[in-house]
């Protein structure tokens, strides 16, 4: 099928960009999200009159997540664990221990935008977290995971 995307779509194109996808993407993420509309020549008109704004939405939206990262970058979040004699945690710290954590201390992020590409933490010490606020913002945390006895 193809779509006009209405915003930038990780790993698929920006936006404007005419692209084909498969019929099931489209029709059950795509489109229901608003990140595309079907490519026919009545869309294709209606975007390109309405180009200049959602270029602006999407620069607010860029800007808006920029200005949170640029607070984010740095930060460092202290999660206290039980441990065994070994030092390895009984459970692990995961993305909503993270977001909980962040939220504490003030700021507003969603736990799907923290990525774990190695799964959740399992071991005392510090790690960069990663958090993706937007597809071309991403700020970096570091994690402090303490144990206890």
């Amino acid at each position: 099928m193809q779509i006009i995307l209405m915003e930038k779509v990780v790993n698929l194109g920006g936006l404007g960009d005419v692209v084909k996808v498969k019929d099931g993407y489209a029709r059950n993420f795509l489109i229901p999200q608003g990140k595309a509309k079907r490519a026919t020549e009545a869309n294709r008109k209606v975007f390109e009159e309405k180009r200049a704004e959602l270029e602006r939405v999407q620069a607010e939206a860029v800007a808006v997540a920029q200005a949170k990262a640029d607070k984010l970058e740095g930060l460092m979040l202290q999660i206290s664990r039980k441990t065994g004699v070994d030092g390895r945690l009984f459970g692990s710290v995961s993305a909503h221990d993270i977001a909980d954590a962040i939220v504490a201390l003030g700021f507003e992020v969603d736990k799907s935008a923290i990525q774990l590409p190695e799964g959740p933490l399992k071991a005392i010490g510090d790690t960069p977290v990663q958090i993706a606020l937007h597809t071309d913002v991403v700020a970096t945390v570091t994690v402090s995971v303490l144990g206890e006895h």
